[in-house]
């Protein structure tokens, strides 16, 4: 589910003139029942509410005091989040002539036309104090208190995000809450601007909008409502080839895309998946990445768990992702190939689990994807569940992963230099007939967009934005870490007699400064240095380098060493004294 808890104001909204309707609160019992939770986000006085909205433990949360007060019906506890009315105010109030102002816990509420003697006693007498309006109330507060202030609150203490929020309201003082809201709804009798600022209005006023709303929610989790969505939508990229500004933006829904992005190494994948990962951590998505190479050990936004010299617990990701601000990426480079998909498979039904619970992660993130859901595995159709419902996978070859996965995915992205190769072999994975119009090539930092579902209509070729941060090129994996087999450089030799695996840039400057000089000659000569450098180091800087050596047939053993040395020292910190890691266990064949 989406939308697991309705935060909704009460005068105006759930109830006309004071009161809310049998109606209504049969809307707010069945929300409950679903699972989901009830916040009642009010400008009242909390002992006002207790009064008028009794009992209030048909709410699993109060905000009371325009977000002054947070309270549990459950356990009856109350707590203030913001400080009392300063009794000089109070005073100035009544010498001044305000005869209709009451006192609570945490601000002074009044009408107009009182707000400006308010406001001209707030200036003399120097406090820090605002006004905040709700329709012909007057509150006076603490200008770092909202309604939204007391909301994340709320919503911090019940473990979910203003992600899986539906917010609904009527006047000026829903504004900000309606903001943090995930979807924001306005009743038919709401203020003019707030209806604008709404993502939708309902048809039905008061009560009859909130059932209205909640029976939409109850029915499809408001997948009806995307298109008016659109201001959640996490940006691709901006189609190229347009002159016109208009409608140029390439969005992805932040709930119900899963992607794949394919392509040759070095065509583009990481920096596709760098940029919407740190799109979606700028926009308080949670993500959770599975990481088998340790390719974002330095990502900024999230904590990493794992390494080269432990394989991360299932529990400690699920205790990291219990945090609704906490984004984890799940190093598996201690874990061995063999041994990754029943990782993936074993971690995946909790992360089901949560997400029913909490909404949460709202993205899970699969690089190397081959490595979790291999094309080959047996278990793939028990073993995964049913909707991935929001994913991104990441891969070299689509034909590469399991077909149980690939028939949940909805978008492609393909890099590199041929994408129409990439959109091949995937619709060949599924049995799909080619789109129209393909582009054979791209120039550096665009990619193709293909929608299998949308059959009749050819892909869109995207400019992929610039990233916050240049994509560093994981310099202390590359150097320090322990990539996987497949990917290591081995010195054999010509005779082949060799089998010395480097399985980083320290390993391999060891060996290099230790084989003898026809094997180190005989990779040079067939250009493998600058493969390796090229196709899984992934730095083309470094590769060209080596191609230099490489052609330069009148460089010795020892010149060609200390070139390729050299270059790759100027690129990496090397540690003066490394400590290499430990194997991982041998892949079994």
């Amino acid at each position: 589910m989406r939308f697991l808890c309705l935060a909704t104001d009460y005068d105006g909204t759930l109830a006309h003139d004071g009161v809310a309707d049998k109606e209504t609160w049969e809307a707010v019992r069945r929300f409950r029942e679903s699972g989901r939770k009830v916040v009642l986000v009010s400008g009242r006085d909390l002992d006002e509410l207790g009064e008028i909205a009794s009992p209030l433990d048909r709410f699993d949360g109060v905000v009371a005091e325009n977000g002054g007060v947070l309270y549990w019906p459950a356990s009856g506890d109350r707590r203030l989040l913001a400080p009392p009315p300063p009794p000089e105010l109070i005073d100035a109030l009544h010498d001044r002539g305000v005869d209709h102002f009451g006192v609570s816990s945490t601000l002074v509420a009044t009408v107009k036309p009182y707000e400006t003697i308010a406001l001209q006693a707030i200036r003399d007498l120097g406090l820090e104090l605002k006004l905040a309006f709700n329709k012909n109330a007057v509150m006076i507060m603490s200008p770092a208190v909202t309604k939204a202030t007391g909301l994340h609150a709320a919503l911090a203490e019940l473990r979910l995000s203003p992600h899986n929020v539906v917010g609904i309201g009527d006047a000026e003082n829903d504004h900000d809450f309606l903001d943090v809201c995930e979807c924001a709804v306005a009743v038919a009798n709401a203020l003019p601007m707030l209806k604008k600022r709404s993502d939708f209005v309902t048809a039905g006023d008061h009560g009859r909008g909130v059932t209205e709303l909640v029976d939409e929610v109850l029915a499809d989790d408001l997948r009806s409502r995307e298109p008016a969505l659109q201001r959640r939508h996490i940006l691709l990229g901006k189609r190229s080839g347009r002159r016109s500004a208009k409608d140029e933006a390439v969005r992805l829904p932040p709930y119900g895309a899963r992607a794949m992005v394919a392509g040759p190494s070095g065509g583009g994948k990481s920096t596709v998946t760098t940029g919407l990962l740190e799109r979606l951590a700028t926009n308080g998505y949670q993500f959770c990445v599975f990481d088998p190479e340790g390719d974002y050990d330095e990502f900024d936004d999230a904590i990493v768990l794992g390494g080269a010299e432990h394989a991360p617990s299932h529990d400690e990701v699920l205790q990291l992702l219990a945090q609704p601000d906490q984004n984890v990426v799940v190093n598996l480079l201690r874990v061995s190939l063999a041994d990754r998909p029943l990782f993936c498979a074993g971690l995946l039904p909790r992360l089901q689990r949560m997400r029913v619970e909490t909404g949460r992660p709202h993205w899970l993130v699969f690089d190397e994807a081959h490595h979790l859901f291999p094309a080959r595995w047996e278990s793939a159709e028990t073993s995964l569940p049913q909707q991935l419902e929001t994913a991104l996978l990441v891969t070299v070859h689509p034909k590469e992963v399991s077909p149980a996965v690939l028939r949940h995915l909805n978008l492609l992205l393909a890099v590199g230099a041929a994408p129409d190769e990439t959109i091949a072999e995937f619709a060949r994975s599924l049995n799909r007939p080619l789109p129209r119009d393909i582009p054979p090539a791209l120039a550096k930092g665009e990619a193709v967009v293909w929608r299998p579902e949308l059959d009749d209509r050819p892909p869109l070729t995207v400019w992929l934005p610039t990233n916050r941060t240049e994509r560093r090129r994981h310099s202390r994996k590359y150097a320090e870490g322990l990539l996987i087999p497949e990917r290591s450089f081995y010195f054999r030799g010509p005779e082949g007699r060799l089998n010395l695996r480097a399985y980083n840039l320290i390993l391999f400057l060891h060996l290099a400064a230790g084989v003898d000089d026809e094997t180190w000659l005989h990779h040079l000569r067939r250009h493998e240095y600058s493969q390796w450098f090229g196709e899984v180091i992934g730095d083309d800087e470094l590769a060209g380098e080596a191609r230099r050596a490489e052609a330069d047939a009148e460089l010795s053993a020892d010149e060609s060493r200390e070139h390729i040395r050299a270059a790759v020292a100027r690129r990496y910190t090397l540690p003066e004294n490394p400590s290499l890691p430990k194997i991982a266990p041998p892949v079994s064949r």
